[in-house]
């Protein structure tokens, strides 16, 4: 028993110790995923002090999305910062087109020059958190204001 109990403490020191998913270990994506997840700003409407903001969703990947957070900066017309909005897009299924809306806070929109998809904060596909969303995304706008990433 005692030569047991030494062979499992001399197995275990040579292990490879678990990895938990962190910023400098991101978590691994299970599987390729080929097409693309295009996000129209489709319209924009002044709503009281609030600039109302509608998206146009279409997953034309190879996966589901479970979690699709955007970062969102909005830039007055000198180029300067004016919001910063955090959109959860999800859940988005393959094939799936999908409306979001969401308002910006206290936002005229006719001072909004341009909205940056500046990151994606969080993808889950059906399984796992994935890393490679934002190069997956497509951004376009149908309104006088660029949607840019």
């Amino acid at each position: 028993m005692y030569r047991l109990a030494l062979a499992l403490l001399v197995m275990s020191a040579f292990a490879a110790p678990a990895r938990a998913a962190t910023p400098l270990n991101p978590p691994k994506n299970l599987g390729a995923v080929s097409g693309v997840v295009s996000v129209e700003l489709n319209k924009m409407e002044q709503k009281g002090q609030n600039c109302r903001a509608y998206l146009v969703l279409k997953n034309k990947s190879s996966v589901a999305l479970r979690s699709l957070k955007l970062d969102l900066v909005m830039f007055d017309a000198q180029g300067v910062v004016a919001r910063r909005l955090a959109i959860e897009a999800a859940p988005l299924n393959v094939g799936k087109t999908s409306l979001r809306v969401f308002d910006i806070p206290k936002q005229s929109c006719d001072k909004i020059s341009r909205i940056l998809l500046n990151d994606i904060m969080e993808c889950r596909g059906p399984i796992e958190a994935r890393t490679d969303c934002l190069d997956l995304v497509k951004t376009s706008s149908r309104t006088n204001t660029p949607f840019i990433k």
